[in-house]
């Protein structure tokens, strides 16, 4: 089953690290990263810029369409207003079927500010001890974890890219 989790880090850089350390873990065989994002709000910069870590996995499993609507629903809509994310409830209500509710968006929405940055990982087989030991001094905090294996099916059929 694979877990998706959300760090925060104290610097607009720490997300970009940790992409660097999870390619070490990965080679290492010490993780198995299906996919990941980050978003690094720089000092002085009106929002952040978020990007899809696709050097850590051969192939991402959701896609831009997750990684944009996720992004889009924590950073974008409550700028847009109502109308907006009128239109979005069909594809919010995809992530809420998958344990990304309103709590999860606005705790990530709120913890990421000027000057942070987070990453946004879908992992498993993690050899904890060894990840644990490679992020050691780290700044981060957890903000999110864990997903069921339904929802981790759910999200995956929802954001499944056509081929």
């Amino acid at each position: 089953m694979a877990t998706l989790t959300v760090w925060k880090f104290s610097n607009a850089d720490g997300a970009e690290e940790a992409v660097r350390t999870l390619s070490s873990l990965t080679s290492q065989e010490l993780i198995n990263v299906h996919d990941a994002a980050t978003a690094s709000w720089p000092e002085g910069k009106k929002k952040p810029k978020t990007r899809q870590a696709n050097d850590l996995t051969s192939s991402g499993a959701f896609g831009g369409a997750f990684w944009g609507l996720l992004f889009g629903m924590i950073f974008f809509v409550p700028l847009l207003g109502a109308a907006v994310g009128a239109a979005t409830g069909a594809l919010s209500g995809a992530l809420s079927d998958a344990g990304i509710d309103d709590g999860f968006i606005n705790r990530v929405r709120d913890q990421l500010t000027e000057g942070t940055s987070a990453l946004f990982l879908l992992s498993s087989d993690a050899v904890v001890d060894r990840v644990k030991d490679a992020f050691a001094g780290s700044d981060m905090e957890l903000i999110s974890t864990n997903l069921s294996a339904e929802e981790e099916a759910a999200l995956r059929a929802a954001f499944a890219e056509e081929e």
